[in-house]
């Protein structure tokens, strides 16, 4: 509880050292949402709490009257927080967001944690609309020292044998998007995966390190691993606010082909398919149903063990609330998950969900999915900006093996 209270009181204290240029965020209701004639209540944030109770700061609040396209503004947040796999978390997060005439909102964002764990995270995001959306690029890099555990393949694994790693890792995926018809676009990219100082062991008798394999799996175990290859992208996506959707649909296919060609370990084609939906349940209450299907699949090869599809290891680092990330592994994953969204407070300033998710990998001899792993829970919602809807997520999941723990978000879960 403690912990909790301090990560709230932190991101107080921000919304008074927010450093702001000029504020650009997306409408307050999606364009594509239904017109609704009931009375808009008069909403707040947190920007609008801590005036209220120190008003001898100066906070600016945040003002969708003030907004005009092209302007920008930069956030800089300190966080502290918690995980399964860090443990406690320090973290720095600078993100700007702007809009360009005519085009959705664009967002680009870095993160520099250090965790309980000892593990380093750095990370740079963008996705960036051009005039007009015509196109889109998109990236996510990483660098990362990356101690954790993990249970080995399929989904008959326990908690009970950890099999510890040591890694550095690097990521540089990148994509171009055109624009092939309203709301739909097509492109390439290349992605790299690439893993070095590699490390697996248990720990054995009197502390002594058992260096160990985990089944016929050789790539990605002990020393070095490397997946590389360009990908083609096709994206639909009608939601006007990706932050916090009131409505619309998102598709997103990647089909990446891996070649020893360019460093690649082995020859393998993966396939990233992933679908969301999200469904106005009443236009008075502004409360949602929130749908989501994510689904990786590999075809003719061996990816390396690090870079098999695995709980928690989408871009968002999201996929599977109530287990610990690397829990379940895989070469073909699917997942899916619903999400009721509400509000508590008529000005919106509290929120909560209730959720509930299920995944499954094959299993390496069968390569046939077997068993389901199912987990629920919920949590609460802070309004952190009105304008843009985004909103401090923290969730406690609890998994049907025994997993549970706590998960922090800035911005929607999905």
């Amino acid at each position: 509880m403690k912990l909790v209270t301090r990560l709230f009181v932190g991101f107080l204290l921000l919304s008074v050292s927010e450093i702001t240029c000029c504020l650009a965020q997306m409408p307050l209701v999606d364009t594509m949402a239904v017109k609704n004639t009931q009375p808009v209540p008069r909403l707040h944030d947190v920007a609008d709490l801590v005036k209220r109770w120190y008003p001898r700061l100066h906070i600016t609040p945040h003002d969708s009257s003030n907004l005009e396209e092209g302007k920008r503004f930069l956030l800089v947040i300190p966080q502290i927080g918690y995980t399964l796999q860090t443990k406690a978390l320090v973290a720095v997060l600078v993100n700007t967001p702007f809009r360009k005439p005519g085009a959705n909102m664009s967002s680009v964002s870095g993160q520099l944690s250090y965790t309980q764990n000892n593990q380093i995270i750095l990370t740079a995001n963008s996705q960036i609309w051009s005039r007009n959306n015509r196109y889109l690029w998109t990236n996510d890099w990483r660098l990362m020292h990356y101690p954790q555990a993990t249970y080995g393949l399929g989904m008959y694994t326990t908690t009970d044998r950890i099999i510890n790693m040591d890694y550095a890792y690097f990521r540089f995926y990148q994509s171009f998007l055109r624009r092939l018809a309203p709301n739909l676009y097509g492109g390439v990219g290349y992605y790299l995966d690439l893993h070095w100082n590699i490390d697996s062991y248990v720990e054995g008798p009197n502390g002594v390190r058992e260096l160990v394999r985990i089944s016929r799996y050789s790539s990605g175990i002990q020393g070095r691993s490397v997946s590389s290859g360009p990908a083609l992208h096709l994206l639909y996506d009608n939601r006007s606010n990706a932050i916090n959707p009131s409505g619309g649909l998102y598709l997103n296919a990647v089909l990446r082909a891996n070649m020893e060609l360019l460093g690649s370990d082995d020859t393998y084609k993966s396939l990233l398919l992933e679908a969301r939906k999200y469904i106005p349940i009443s236009l008075q209450s502004g409360n949602i149903l929130a749908l989501w299907s994510y689904n990786a699949f590999t075809f003719n090869g061996d990816p390396p063990f690090l870079d098999l599809p695995s709980t928690g290891w989408d871009n968002t680092g999201n996929v599977g609330r109530g287990f610990i990330q690397g829990r379940f592994r895989g070469k073909n994953f699917i997942y899916a998950e619903a999400e009721y969204r509400f509000h508590i407070t008529n000005d919106r300033l509290l929120g909560g969900v209730v959720f509930a998710n299920a995944q499954s990998v094959t299993e390496q001899n069968t390569n046939q999915f077997e068993k389901i792993a199912p987990a629920v829970g919920g949590g609460i919602r802070i309004k952190m900006n009105k304008v843009s809807r985004t909103n401090l997520s923290v969730d406690y999941g609890f998994g049907f093996d025994g997993s549970h723990g706590l998960f922090f978000n800035l911005g929607e879960v999905f």
